[in-house]
């Protein structure tokens, strides 16, 4: 092909989706640090495939209008800072296709130039041995070798095989990845995307891989691993007390921002956190019956793998109370009508002059972030990255003239910026760049609905500066990061700039030695923020250790609910 049009550009961009939606996880495994939040691919994957939704219908004749409708859809899409950057690439090639019914190969390649400068001037501080090196270093060896290519084909051949070499390059320049043994997951899904584009051109068109027994192959993951599911399973415990919650949930796929669904995992989660287990899969219904103190937990977990047909909840203390003395039981219906009328009542009034957005995962964590104000809440955090269209839902559900976004994860605040730019006009949106969840609670704090915005927003980010954080998680490896040699199954101390503390096989041991590294003179505040899976009733032991530890501070020890992470931790 001397060219292309909008129909094959479209071919192109499916193809490339479907790839990477088939090696999502292999992408995911790249992550650095050992911790069970690799997401890397999961978020390029979601992203695409935003995309692919925006162009499978459509049958524009142009590669102007179907770059462009594509580039939408990734904005919308996009999660976390690779989501965010591979958006920002394809705006870029978006922005070189402008004009053009069709392009050639030599407008096709300075598009792809187009996109490496879009791409690093999305980001402040852009960091060499990245997706961001892979655009420049291939966008760039592909116009330099147009003397020797005049095919579409021939030019995605050769940005291919520059964004491997380039690829191949990045733990020279990010001396982290060559200490770990890995290449950058963000440009590993580059080249995967480059190659699902170069499939299509050759005629060879990447279907998704739909059949979880099948393998896929690439030439950047010739070893492709596929995860089984388990067959159903019931746990039996006693009864006890709390709240019976029971739930059917429809499994949902990656294209609905669903999370792969393993069942010995899902069951092992429900084991750890409640008792009187049943679990019963029937194709992609999942049944379940737990008891638990926190239901929200639970209900926060099981919807990264689908959404609910069904749901009941009984405090069962409350109800058992109820039949003792001759009442009836809750009516949960007429509790979800007056839910649906309130939501509709507060549609109904004067928009706020300022109001808060906290991404938040955990019914501990929210209910913290809702006392302090927190108008809107986004679920999601460490292991889903919630979307640019996440963020604009939840600044117009906010229903304010000005609206604070507090990211509190690192890997969100790109998705939270590109979402204050599609509200612009709308609504005045503007992120305070907490990385933290710690630094989120503590701005929070700092916010005040009577203040003018300008010493809002200023005070809320002053604050940051103001927490040294910190959390625990377990490895899901055996590697050494700086020194450290971290265990497989073990429990990982980490600062909030990654810096490893410990990693030793007892988790309150990580606990205290973190907070040890944390504190100094300085320090007049300690938090301790207990995860999904630290019974509440261990908070009394810790607290009893941390005082004696540390007498002279400050100490509030709480349930946060969050999943993954065992703790976090905050200095003040």
């Amino acid at each position: 092909m001397k060219s292309i049009d909008g129909s094959t550009l479209k071919q192109l961009f499916l193809s490339a989706a479907n790839n990477l939606y088939n090696h999502y996880p292999e992408i995911d495994q790249l992550n650095v640090f050992p911790v069970p939040d690799g997401d890397t691919g999961m978020n390029m994957n979601l992203t695409l495939t935003s995309g692919s939704k925006e162009i499978m219908n459509r049958n524009d004749a142009s590669v102007e209008a179907i770059s462009a409708a594509f580039s939408r859809g990734l904005l919308m899409g996009a999660r976390g800072n690779s989501g965010v950057i591979t958006s920002q690439i394809f705006r870029g090639i978006a922005e070189g296709m402008k004009g053009h019914d069709e392009v050639n190969v030599r407008e096709f390649a300075e598009a792809f130039v187009r996109g490496k400068e879009v791409a690093y001037k999305a980001v402040m501080k852009p960091v060499e041995g990245t997706i961001l090196t892979v655009i420049r270093e291939s966008s760039a060896a592909l116009v330099e070798g147009l003397k020797k290519v005049s095919t579409i084909e021939g030019a995605l051949d050769l940005l291919l095989r520059e964004a491997k070499k380039s690829l191949q390059h990045t733990p020279d320049l990010l001396p982290i990845l060559k200490e770990v043994g890995v290449v950058d997951s963000g440009g590993a899904g580059l080249c995967v995307i480059f190659e699902g584009m170069a499939k299509a051109a050759q005629g060879k068109f990447v279907e998704r891989n739909v059949d979880e027994t099948r393998e896929a192959t690439s030439s950047i993951f010739p070893q492709a691993g596929n995860a089984k599911y388990a067959g159903a399973l019931v746990s039996e415990d006693e009864e006890g007390f709390g709240y019976c919650t029971q739930f059917i949930l429809r499994l949902g796929k990656p294209d609905d921002g669903k999370k792969p669904f393993i069942e010995e995992r899902f069951r092992s989660f429900l084991d750890a956190h409640g008792k009187s287990v049943v679990l019963v899969r029937d194709d992609d219904i999942v049944k379940v019956h737990v008891h638990t103190l926190q239901p929200g937990s639970m209900l926060n977990y099981a919807q990264n793998f689908g959404e609910f047909l069904t749901i009941v909840i009984e405090n069962m203390s409350e109800e058992h109370h109820n039949i003792e003395h001759g009442n009836v039981a809750t009516d949960m219906e007429g509790n979800i009508a007056r839910s649906r009328e309130a939501k509709q009542a507060a549609k109904d009034e004067p928009l706020k002059n300022q109001a808060l957005v906290a991404v938040s995962s955990g019914q501990g964590l929210d209910e913290m972030f809702r006392e302090l104000g927190v108008d809107a809440i986004v679920s999601g955090g460490q292991t889903m990255n919630p979307s640019t269209e996440d963020f604009v839902k939840a600044i117009r559900e906010a229903h304010a003239k000005t609206v604070y976004l507090l990211p509190n994860n690192s890997n969100i605040v790109m998705a939270a910026s590109q979402a204050c730019d599609v509200m612009e006009g709308e609504i005045r949106a503007k992120v305070v760049p907490s990385k933290t969840v710690l630094q989120g609670l503590v701005s929070a704090m700092q916010f005040s609905p009577d203040s003018d915005e300008e010493g809002n927003y200023e005070a809320m980010k002053s604050a940051l500066k103001d927490v040294k954080s910190g959390s625990i998680t377990y490895a899901i490896k055996d590697t050494d990061i700086e020194g450290v040699h971290i265990t497989k199954d073990y429990y990982m101390a980490m600062k909030d700039d990654k810096e490893i503390v410990t990693c030793t096989k007892d988790k309150l041991d990580a606990l205290y030695a973190l907070v040890d590294a944390l504190v100094d003179e300085d320090s007049s505040l300690l938090t301790v923020i207990m995860g999904a899976d630290i019974e509440a009733s261990l908070g009394e032991k810790i607290a009893a250790y941390l005082e004696e530890k540390h007498p002279d501070l400050d100490l509030d020890v709480r349930s946060g609910g969050q999943p993954v992470y065992s703790f976090l931790v905050g200095v003040e």
